[in-house]
């Protein structure tokens, strides 16, 4: 079994007839009328229908990836996840948003309404300055890109990625300024929980 995703094209078509000096002024007269919605095609003027197919891909049981979640006020941990749709979602908590801050083939996923629904600020990203460039809210996962979908995220990139967002972090307002300041995990090495800190924003 696969799965194929199919164009329907169809085609419409109408004579209309026009006095002109020359065939171009007629062809630029229907040109001027179509333009100016004066002339318009519907059902009635319907021609001819085509559908292209691409190659499809097997269907199969759902892939399963290995992706770094990061979550505010915790340290980074792998995850098994699934590559669907649904899977993502439910692992973010909401509808997905990919970012591409990475030079490697990587894609970090989060909720795309984090920072409207007022989650918690988790991690800075930073640019090669340590210049923050942007504030990820509530929890992401980072994983790995091929041509057309994600993929698990390498070990060496899983390392990589642990190490960068390692340290959890806390958010501090300096005017129109934001500052983020190492902060102590939620669950520390004894396993008992802490509050995960936020700041007003």
């Amino acid at each position: 079994m696969k799965e194929f995703e199919v164009t329907i094209t169809e085609t419409l078509q109408k004579t209309v007839t026009v006095e002109a000096e020359s065939r171009e002024e007629a062809e630029n007269q229907i040109n001027k009328l179509w333009s100016d919605g004066e002339v318009v095609l519907d059902a009635d003027d319907f021609a001819d229908v085509e559908f292209h197919s691409d190659e499809g891909k097997e269907i199969g049981e759902k892939e399963i990836i290995d992706v770094l979640m990061v979550e505010p006020g915790r340290y980074p941990r792998t995850e098994k996840i699934g590559s669907d749709l649904k899977s993502m979602q439910k692992a973010v908590g909401g509808y997905i948003q990919a970012a591409y801050f990475f030079d490697d083939p990587a894609a970090l996923v989060c909720d795309e309404e984090s920072k409207v629904n007022g989650s918690a600020l988790n991690r800075a990203i930073r640019d090669e300055n340590g210049e923050i460039l942007d504030i990820i809210a509530g929890k992401f996962f980072i994983c790995g890109l091929t041509d057309d979908s994600f993929a698990s995220l390498s070990p060496e990139l899983m390392t990589k990625f642990e190490e960068k967002f390692h340290q959890p972090e806390t958010f501090l307002k300096m005017g129109k300024k934001i500052m983020a300041l190492p902060a102590e995990p939620a669950i520390p090495a004894s396993g008992r929980e802490k509050p995960v800190i936020t700041e007003e924003r």
